[in-house]
């Protein structure tokens, strides 16, 4: 069964990187730090977020006014 996502046949990108640094006979970089997660600024991300689409949906029937008004003018 032929496989459905194009990521399963491709490569990673560390194991691309790692594949150019044998060939060169160099010595693997040491792998970078992961950031620890903010608990803080994700849950400020979020709810900026959700306040922006909260606001969009709000206005949405304002929006829809300029749309017909366009396509009547057009």
């Amino acid at each position: 069964m032929p496989s459905l996502y194009r990521c399963e046949n491709t490569k990673s990108l560390e194991t691309i990187k790692n594949e150019q640094y044998e060939k060169r006979g160099e010595k693997k970089p040491s792998p970078s730090k992961k950031k620890k997660i903010n608990f803080n600024t994700c849950k400020k991300n979020t709810l900026n977020s959700l306040n922006e689409v909260e606001h969009f949906l709000r206005n949405f029937s304002g929006f829809m006014k300029y749309v017909k008004l366009y396509k009547i003018l057009k």
